[in-house]
């Protein structure tokens, strides 16, 4: 998750949602989905946390992590080769981001370096990029550098997008427990996240749909279009793709925002087998597809 300190000031982002069709910035993709979070209700939340199932299906684990200035937060974290999806309940996660209905949507890079021309991408289109550095404290109370990340708002309603690129000193720390560089500037998803989803059955997200508000809109299109994604705009809706995984994004009141689904590649095929937790349906096979709606 990418919780940073925030501040009453919103800035309004001059390159918004505009016209239908596919758009795509110039040059390479230098963004990649990571990750998406989303907050839940309690009696969900505690669902997936202890689901023996669902241990069985991802690499799972429920973590409190201490990031910058302290903040902390509890996630459920089901992990494949390169992404992943993080689940919070209410509570769990400082000021509004721990209330039901918020969530957000990391990207990353895979070369060192990239950030930076994103932030070209972005200055070059008439946003005002964001840096902040995200530490992690690995109990001595010494806090990492952990990645670097670009936002375009310092506050947003109840979707946060941003863009992050791992960084050395956390990559090289034993105690992230992350694998060799296999090039120069290697800094992909696939070097940093673990590879004990080889003996479970999540392989990767694929699939993303969340809703948010027109705010929180207008300072996530900017961020997925300098990324190098194709946009496709369907009314309210824009579906962003490139990069293995699709993200469908609504426009809609603050009382219908939130994750609404997320779908799975398995490592093999399997039978149907329907998981309820909570107030979310897990519904896994037949085949090399699961589909979790919420």
């Amino acid at each position: 998750m990418g919780i940073r300190p925030v501040t009453c000031v919103v800035l309004a982002v001059v390159l918004a949602v505009s016209g239908a069709g596919p758009a795509q910035a110039g040059g390479r993709q230098l963004l990649y989905y990571n990750h998406a979070w989303g907050t839940l209700d309690r009696a969900t939340a505690d669902a997936v946390a202890h689901s023996p199932y669902v241990r069985d299906f991802a690499d799972f684990e429920v973590r409190t992590t201490t990031g910058a200035d302290g903040k902390t937060w509890t996630g459920r974290y089901l992990r494949g080769r390169e992404t992943y999806l993080e689940i919070f309940g209410n509570g769990d996660v400082p000021g509004s981001d721990g209330e039901p209905g918020s969530a957000g949507l990391g990207l990353s890079t895979e070369h060192d370096g990239d950030i930076e021309k994103l932030k070209t991408r972005l200055r070059g289109a008439g946003a005002s990029p964001i840096d902040f550095l995200q530490t992690r404290d690995f109990g001595d109370g010494r806090p990492v550098p952990w990645f670097d990340s670009v936002y375009l708002a310092e506050t947003y309603q109840r979707f946060g997008a941003w863009a992050m690129e791992y960084r050395d000193e956390y990559l090289n720390d034993p105690r992230g427990k992350v694998g060799p560089a296999k090039f120069p500037g290697d800094v992909t998803r696939e070097r940093y996240m673990p590879d004990e989803y080889r003996n479970r059955l999540m392989r990767d997200v694929t699939f993303v749909h969340v809703a948010i508000t027109a705010a929180d809109m207008t300072h996530t299109v900017p961020l997925l279009r300098a990324g190098g994604f194709s946009l496709r705009t369907e009314g309210r809706t824009v579906v962003a793709t490139c990069g293995g995984t699709t993200l469908r994004i609504d426009e809609a009141p603050v009382e219908r925002i939130g994750l609404k689904r997320a779908e799975f590649e398995l490592n093999r095929p399997v039978g149907l087998h329907v998981e309820r937790l909570g107030t979310s349906t897990l519904v896994v096979g037949p085949g090399k597809h699961a589909v979790w709606t919420f």
